[in-house]
């Protein structure tokens, strides 16, 4: 290997880690700020958690998609998306069950669960065409605003056990809200511009190891670039998990993956319509799909997310990243 070429690998490898942290710091100072800013208007910490720290632990795949919209390169913006949905059910949640089996509610199991399975559907038809365009971004953008309306109204009828959970989470995450209110202020605009600074530097470095390698930005963003921007979600499902907090570790990455699509694929969407490979709609996307249909009978079983099912669920990312592997490299 030539000179020029070990000094752009140890480059984009250093810019890769280096957008790997500022997604990762980011997305934690701005859901911090933001939900200590809630909780001093009043704002209850159930709604802070189905709204503030769901969403904003989907903020590092928003940034770049935005930010890869922008510079023309939506294989990594498809990729990351579909990467990540299936990473928060197979990876996160096995993981998760596997440190401690969780408990799931009647509500999970009859709402949310079956909305991402619709929502995955409607996104996926609206792939047949070979694109996704404007208009199945505004589509998208409204099934999203209902989406918010929904998780507002159901916030006020969440049974009392959920409620304490993400009053105990809020407490032993966000800390304190007393001292000055600016430094909340100063932990959003902080969080947001590591963010955008981290983004910048995770799509520039994937896409050099794209072309370097002689793969798609799609591989990219299905397997590292994912990887790296479900970070949050990982951390958030698995500790939720260990302290016995399971609405809160199956809320977030069920949530994660509803707002991937509504919201995400709409904006970069509306940035750029996204060209939709025929490979994707044979392999990834229908994989997407019956990562989130498993999920239901693997929960249903006693109403317990337990080590078995954990279990199946990490074999079967496993199973899914062995089989891209070969299918790119054969």
């Amino acid at each position: 290997m030539r000179a020029p070429v070990i000094s752009g690998v140890l480059t984009n490898a250093a810019l890769f880690l280096g957008g790997l942290l500022g997604l990762y710091l980011g997305a934690d100072w701005l859901v911090k700020g933001a939900a200590r800013m809630a909780r001093r208007l009043g704002t209850r910490p159930v709604v802070i958690g189905l709204t503030i720290v769901a969403f904003g632990s989907s903020a590092p795949e928003l940034l770049v998609g935005v930010v890869a919209s922008a510079r023309a390169q939506t294989d990594v913006v498809l990729g990351n998306v579909i990467g990540s949905n299936i990473l928060n059910i197979a990876l996160i949640l096995g993981v998760a069950a596997i440190v401690k089996p969780m408990k799931v509610g009647l509500r999970l199991l009859g709402r949310e669960a079956p909305l991402m399975v619709f929502v995955s559907v409607v996104v996926a038809v609206m792939m047949l065409d070979g694109v996704l365009g404007r208009f199945d971004a505004i589509t998208l953008s409204a099934g999203f605003v209902g989406f918010l309306w929904f998780v507002l109204r159901s916030a006020e009828e969440e049974p009392g056990h959920v409620v304490a959970e993400y009053a105990q989470f809020e407490r032993s995450e966000r800390g304190s809200t007393t001292g000055p209110r600016w430094k909340d202020v100063v932990l959003i605009v902080a969080g947001l511009t590591l963010l955008i600074a981290g983004a910048h530097l995770l799509v520039t470095s994937a896409v050099f190891f794209a072309r370097l390698l002689g793969v798609s930005e799609v591989v990219i963003g299905l397997t590292v670039v994912a990887i790296g921007t479900s970070l949050p979600e990982l951390a958030t499902c698995v500790v939720a998990a260990y302290r016995s907090e399971p609405d809160i570790a199956l809320g977030n990455a069920i949530g994660s993956n509803i707002f991937n699509l509504l919201s995400i694929l709409a904006i970069s969407a509306l940035i750029r319509p996204i060209p939709v490979d025929g490979g994707l709609l044979r392999f990834e996307i229908p994989a997407m799909l019956l990562f989130a249909v498993l999920l239901v009978p693997l929960a249903w079983r006693g109403r317990i997310l337990g080590r078995v099912s954990g279990s199946v669920l990490v074999g079967g990312y496993v199973l899914f990243t062995t089989m891209l592997l070969i299918r790119v490299t054969g």
